[in-house]
Parts: structure tokens; sequence; C-alpha cells
């Protein structure tokens, strides 16, 4: 009997799932596949986010485990923030609301560690593995994070904070029918937490890929680097070397698929690469807040060095 009491509330929170599942399914506008997002708001996930990479990024700053950021940036840092300007340039043509997002990104000296990612609001990191480990160029730099910015683009971190949540709160209901546990909690943070560590669908990384190689094309990099790329990673997963592959599974004829967007691409590249664009700087750049709760993020002005938060304009009777 003790044992089939166990069963029920398994069986419980499957069918919870599937019922929160079905009930937050929504379309994206870009892709036009219907994603599971809706357990998770953009607000929910972009704080959540937030919270979780600032915990994150402090605890590796206690260890000191992250290159210098700021005033003294490292060549590292100082490179890896000159290629995420020119994509999120290029990011925020393919979804305008992302022009609002607090960008930063971070370098995170593990040279043991091939990885890299980007989380709902921006909020991004590499590790010295891809240069230590991979030897990755420029171009294929570029290609990494154009990739991780397009799975925050194209919602693929909400649906997996969706997925965690979904599980979290059946869990957390049934917990608390027993008269335990707290519902609510830190469930975002947790979530997109854990987001970061589960592995894409291999539909999603097919739809970051066709994103990814056309923010690093428009923005000056060789499309053919996003070919190169997936070959050394192919090479380092094959010595068992790269954690990237255990959270971004292969679609399939990704290298022929990568080489016929390249090709057409290459046109826009060469673009670009004759007649670059000035340089804006959008990540991490200061908040300045203004007054008032009705707040939006703006652009700053060519040079600044901070991004100006002032108080949304309200509609006219």
């Amino acid at each position: 009997m003790r044992a089939m009491r166990c069963v029920f509330p398994a069986l419980a929170a499957t069918a919870l799932t599937a019922v929160l599942g079905l009930a937050g399914c929504s379309t994206n506008p870009i892709t036009g596949r219907s994603q599971l997002i809706g357990l998770v708001s953009e607000g929910e996930a972009i704080q959540g986010s937030a919270k979780a990479y600032q915990q994150m990024m402090a605890d590796l700053d206690k260890k000191q485990k992250l290159e210098k950021s700021g005033e003294k940036d490292s060549p590292r840092a100082q490179q890896i923030q000159q290629i995420t300007d020119r994509l999120i340039a290029q990011a925020i043509k393919f979804r305008p609301n992302s022009a609002s997002w607090r960008w930063e990104v971070r370098v995170i000296n593990d040279p043991k560690t091939v990885n890299a990612f980007c989380m709902a609001g921006g909020k991004m990191a590499i590790y010295t593995g891809m240069w230590e480990q991979l030897k990755a160029t420029d171009d294929e730099l570029a290609q990494v994070m154009g990739h991780e910015i397009s799975h925050a683009l194209l919602d693929h971190t909400r649906e997996r904070m969706s997925v965690a949540r979904a599980s979290d709160v059946g869990v957390q209901i049934l917990a608390a029918a027993a008269g335990v546990g707290n519902v609510g909690g830190q469930l975002m943070q947790n979530a997109a937490l854990v987001a970061i560590g589960l592995p894409n669908s291999r539909e999603s990384e097919a739809e970051a890929d066709a994103v990814g190689i056309q923010l690093a094309a428009h923005a000056g990099y060789d499309p053919h680097a996003a070919v190169t790329l997936w070959e050394k990673m192919g090479k380092l997963a094959d010595g068992g070397r790269t954690e990237f592959l255990s959270t971004h599974p292969s679609p399939e004829n990704r290298a022929a698929k990568l080489k016929e967007l390249g090709a057409k691409l290459e046109p826009a590249y060469l673009a670009t690469k004759t007649n670059p664009p000035v340089a804006q700087r959008y990540v991490n750049l200061p908040v300045v807040r203004t007054g008032g709760s009705n707040e939006r993020v703006v652009e700053p002005p060519l040079g600044a060095n901070e991004r100006v938060v002032k108080p949304a304009p309200t509609s006219s009777n």
C-alpha cells in the first residue's frame, strides 16, 4: 500500500505537467513554430534570468574566475564585447523589443570548458576554453555568440524555463497539498539556471543556426566560419573535451545547411565588410534611472557610456 501511495503523486504530477504544457503553447512570430512558453511571461523570464546571472557572476567573481570587465578589460573581454556589440545591432532588427534588454557579457576564466550561453534578456557569458581549446577566430566567436543570442531572440531560453517551471510547479503544488514546500519561492531564478543546462532540441538548434549565421553575416563576420566552427566542435567532441555539444545537439545535415546558408549570405557579408557601420556600444552599460516607476530603456547617444532610462510616454486622452 505504501508503494501505491507513492505512485499516485507521481502520476498526478505527470498529468498536471501535461495540462500545464498544453495551456502554455503559443506560436513564435519569427519561426512560426508552436512553443511551450506561456508558463513564463517575458518579464518573468528576463527578471529571473537577471537574478540568476547576477548570482552566478558574483559566485564566479569570488572564485576569481571572471576576466576583468570595465576600464581595465582583458584583451579577450574587449574582443567579445566588440563582437557582441556588432551582433546586437543586428539582433535588434530581428526583434526590435530586444533594444530594451540590458545586454551583458562576461568572460569566464575556465580554459577546460568550451561553452557559451545567452539567457533571456541578453545575459551572456563565454568560457575561455573557446580560445584555449577551440582556438576560435573572431569570425568563429561571432558564430558562437550569434547562435547563443538567437536562442534568446527566438525564446528558446524562455521555452526551456517553461519546461522547468511545468515540472517544478507540478511538484510544488503537490507538496503544498501535502502541507510541505513553498509554492513559488525562487521558481524563476531556479528555472533560469536549469534552462541554460538543459539541452536544446535539434529543432531549436536548427533555428538558432539559421538566425545566428544571419546576424553574424550582416555584422560583417564570414558566414563560412559557421562551418569551420562546428567542424572544430566535432573534433573536440570526439575527444570528449566539449560541454557545448551536450546542450547543443547537432541537427540533421548541419554542415550542409550552414554551407548553403553561408553561400546565400556571402553578398551581405561582403557588403558590410566593405562598408562597416559605425560601431555602437550595447553591452555592459550602466543604467541611469531618471525617476518614476513607468520607465523604459532607450538607446544611448553615439559614443555614450551609459544606457539612459526614461519614463515611457503616456497615451493622450
